[in-house]
């Protein structure tokens, strides 16, 4: 019975440190059951979780079973109906008895629950079951539904190609709801997005790993927010010189720009004679790790030529005189952020359970103290949204460079902030920089407005004459999205006082987009920004822009420690394809 204990503490116990669930899960030292079982159990049982809820109340087996808690059940039940192997513990255990002795009932409640679908085997079944919980749980009725996100890459492909094969068989909708709800349940349906070119909406739990087109690279799954960012700096046709990525893995931004390099090339409007050399990406991050996992994906995309990775590489410990750079026009920024805006970022199912029995405190597992119980009053037993990670099991592009949200202060948004500004600072001291994308997957006013003020506010701003690019300057697809940047936010974490505001124009916070989590798009929380420059450099040392205080060293090195921890509980894992 230690794979079902294992379960349930996994999924009560309160989560205090940054990583994804699955790495948690594997590196945990309290298990006795094997993590990989544990895992398989948690996610397949979340699969079902309406279903089974459905059955274990109607057959009423927790009032009979007072040994027996809502989510010990739920595992339980769901091994018993649906596993191969049925429940992995003696038959003599008390706790298998007590579903066994119900195995009559339960097999009944669960072939009514079937016809009541009307489903004629159990993959059917489970369909009906996912089309459920998403039409559930994708707020239907609130209009938040966060889609599957896939973005075609040029580099390999294009999207005619694409709607001829991967997507031959998908119903093109109007809506995000669409996706999930109404119309013949066996339709795939797909919404073309109208902000972002080549990319494309599906619902949520599509799989796409075992596809072609997802194993050669010709189709990557990245959040539309995290789309921005590319978009905005290259725009519909890049206006020439190399890029740098400056804190690029684990590389979707990098493979993205890649892509909208290419697009550009084989178009219609293409003249190589107006440029003097092609355009070539620099790509890096300050993580060893991280640029290994960065310069796979690359070649995953065939974007080898297009772009050179930097393994290790420090942003901010860059020459921008050095002669490689001298034809760096363009630079695209998404520094270590609070990951505030940050969709499920603690990733554990919040399975939907069975209506308790009558217990008392002594009655069901053991629980060590402080452990979260299962009892009535208990608000997790109740929850009804499951979170799961998809069979793809692909690091989360939102996870870029982000840190953990957990015990996120003011204290600690200022350090990001310090960090974030001495970053875009750096890189409007290159040269021939003509361009800048600053973002961040953080809702907060401090690591996004604030910057952006701090930023236009700086000597090398001025005197080199940058300035936020305009709503009207920014590619068309960006300048019809309505969420812009705030002057003002209420303080709602500790440390944080009143509230804040900021003294940015009219024109300069619509030049900022702002993505909210819960909204209508389908995103998580996001910010970006460009910057332009125009004009000649007033009297000004380039070799002072990018000068950091001792105070900057200092937030600089802990930065880094943040990210190596991070990694510990992250890249351990190998790397399965590109990110969700």
């Amino acid at each position: 019975m230690s794979l079902y204990y294992d379960a349930v503490s996994v999924l009560t116990a309160p989560n205090s440190t940054g990583g994804s669930f699955k790495s948690r899960l594997y590196s945990s030292r309290n298990l006795k059951a094997n993590p990989a079982q544990v895992y398989a159990l948690i996610t397949e049982a979340a699969k079902w979780d309406v279903l089974l809820k459905e059955v274990i109340d109607q057959a009423g087996i927790l009032k009979l079973e007072p040994k027996l808690t809502p989510l010990l059940a739920l595992l339980l039940v769901h091994d018993h109906l649906l596993s191969k192997n049925g429940i992995a513990a003696p038959t003599s255990h008390p706790l298998r008895q007590a579903v066994e002795r119900h195995k009559i009932r339960l097999k009944g409640e669960f072939t009514k629950a079937r016809v009541r679908r009307s489903c004629a085997n159990i993959p059917d079944l489970k369909d009906a079951v996912r089309r459920e919980k998403l039409a559930l749980g994708a707020g239907a009725s609130t209009g938040s539904v966060y889609p599957r996100w896939v973005r075609i890459n040029n580099v390999r492909t294009t999207m005619e190609e694409q709607m001829r094969s991967t997507f031959a068989e998908f119903e093109v909708v109007d809506s995000l709801a669409d996706l999930v709800v109404g119309g013949d349940d066996k339709v795939k349906r797909m919404r073309i997005d109208p902000h972002i070119p080549d990319l494309i909406a599906v619902a949520p739990g599509v799989e796409f790993s075992s596809t072609t087109a997802y194993k050669k690279g010709e189709i990557i799954l990245q959040d539309k927010a995290s789309c921005f960012p590319a978009y905005l700096l290259l725009g519909e046709e890049w206006e020439g010189g190399d890029l740098i990525d400056g804190c690029a893995a684990p590389g979707n931004k990098t493979t993205h720009m890649a892509s909208l390099l290419s697009k550009a090339r084989s178009g219609a409007n293409f003249d190589p004679n107006k440029r003097k050399a092609p355009s070539h990406i620099i790509s890096m991050d300050a993580s060893a790790v991280r640029a290994k996992t960065l310069k796979k994906m690359v070649s995953t995309a065939g974007a080898d030529d297009i772009v050179t990775v930097l393994q290790g590489q420090d942003f901010l410990a860059l020459d921008p005189h050095d002669p490689q750079f001298e034809n760096v026009t363009g630079l695209l920024l998404d520094p270590s952020c609070s990951g505030s805006g940050i969709i499920g970022r603690d990733d554990v199912p919040q399975l939907t359970l069975p209506a308790p029995g009558k217990q008392t405190a002594s009655q069901g597992i053991k629980r060590k103290r402080n452990e979260p119980s299962n009892s009535p009053s208990t608000p997790s037993s109740t929850q009804t949204q499951t979170k799961t990670k998809t069979t793809d099991q692909q690091p989360s592009s939102t996870s870029e460079n982000d840190t953990p949200t957990e015990g996120i202060t003011q204290d600690r948004l200022t350090k990001l902030s310090n960090l974030q500004f001495h970053i875009v600072s750096h890189a409007l001291s290159f040269p021939a920089a003509r361009k800048i994308s600053y973002s961040t997957c953080s809702i907060h006013l401090t690591e996004n407005e604030a910057v952006v003020r701090r930023i236009l506010d700086s000597d090398v701003a001025r005197k080199r004459r940058w300035r936020v690019m305009r709503r009207d300057e920014q590619p068309v697809g960006l300048r019809g999205w309505d969420a812009r940047g705030v002057d003002r936010e209420e303080a709602d974490i500790p440390g944080a006082e009143g509230h804040e505001s900021v003294d940015l124009t009219e024109e300069e916070l619509g030049g900022c987009l702002r993505c909210w989590p819960g909204d209508e798009e389908g995103t998580g929380g996001f910010f970006v920004v460009g910057f332009v420059r125009e004009g000649e450099d007033e009297d000004y040392d380039a070799s002072e822009g990018g000068k950091m205080d001792k105070g900057g060293e200092e937030e600089k090195k802990s930065e880094k420690n943040v990210a190596e921890k991070e990694e510990e509980e992250e890249d351990d894992e190998e790397w399965e394809g590109f990110s969700d």
